[in-house]
């Protein structure tokens, strides 16, 4: 159940209009990386976790909840930052008072190479947000990555957060507005707080590494591959321990050498690594059956139910 406050999370405001800047915002209302994208990514991922993970379903609601209102400050932004056009556009009896607000032909010229960039923001809207991103591409559900796993989601929203800060990031370059930039620094703010809350949740489900439940072959999971001309680049990405595995990088200086030796990797001997093709299996079995488990003894095979009424406490 969702229930409407009409007081916004921050207090938004704007020290004057700025069509230009709110044309830029609607990247955070319908773009790949704004907030209505977060919130259906995280709601869509939500029902998988309601009975077999509630504690994740917990997390997801409410923080699918906090962007469904952080797309209301954006989109509050927008409106005051769009100013008196509305109302302007409206006088179509006399086209004066929109001339007088772009204040003379240069203006007004400047107004209509933007608003070409994005007719649809002024012409079909009237002055308010839609649902696009700064480039008029309505938004799609393309942008919700929703995979069933924990794992794999939470990392998919560590990624999102990511992208979402930069990109509020980005935006304060391109205001002078002090307000402004106090919400956009509210709403960069709230970016990193929500990477923290899915690592943690992250943390809690172990083990997490490989993401999903199949483990890696041991035969091609140390490999690095030099596959540019130049200077090779060494980092702990190909020399030393494997972050996740623990397993010694095997640097393969001519891969093609490597592959025609190899048989195509059919006659490839693992190095650096002490697991083996029989351990992997059974730690696919081992899993497998608990993470299968987990899901069984949480839903029921027969009648089934959303919620239990009456609650103990609303």
């Amino acid at each position: 159940m969702f229930y409407h406050v009409k007081e916004l999370q921050f207090n938004a405001r704007v020290s004057k209009p700025d069509p230009g800047f709110a044309s830029l915002l609607l990247e955070q209302f319908g773009g790949a990386n704004g907030e209505l994208a977060a919130a259906m990514q995280y709601f869509t991922q939500a029902f998988g976790m309601r009975q077999p993970h509630p504690d994740k379903y917990d997390l997801l609601m409410d923080v699918a909840t906090e962007e469904f209102s952080h797309l209301e400050i954006v989109g509050a932004t927008i409106q005051m930052l769009l100013g008196p056009i509305n109302g302007a556009l409206k006088d179509a009896a006399d086209q004066s008072e929109i001339m007088q607000l772009l204040d003379g032909k240069a203006k007004k010229e400047d107004f209509i190479h933007q608003a070409m960039v994005n007719p649809q923001f002024l012409v079909l809207s009237g002055g308010g947000p839609t649902v696009t991103n700064s480039q008029g591409v309505p938004w799609s559900g393309a942008y919700v990555n929703s995979n069933g796993d924990p794992t794999v989601d939470m990392r998919s929203n560590m990624a999102g957060e990511s992208r979402a800060k930069i990109v509020y990031e980005y935006l304060m370059q391109f205001t002078t507005d002090p307000y402004v930039k106090d919400t956009l620094n509210f709403l960069m703010t709230r970016e990193v707080a929500h990477y923290q809350m899915f690592e943690a949740a992250l943390e809690t489900i172990q083990p997490n590494f490989p993401p999903g439940v199949l483990q890696t072959d041991p035969r091609y999971s140390n490999n690095y591959f030099n596959m540019s001309n130049g200077a090779d680049a060494k980092g702990p990405w190909n020399e030393g321990k494997s972050s996740g595995l623990g397993e010694t990088w095997q640097y393969v200086d001519d891969p093609i050498k490597h592959v025609v030796e190899s048989n195509g990797m059919l006659d490839h001997t693992p190095q650096g690594t002490d697991r083996t093709l029989k351990s992997v299996e059974e730690h696919d079995k081992k899993l497998s059956k608990e993470r299968s488990k987990e899901v069984k003894d949480a839903v029921p095979s027969g009648e089934n139910q959303w919620c239990e009424y009456p609650q103990r406490s609303l």
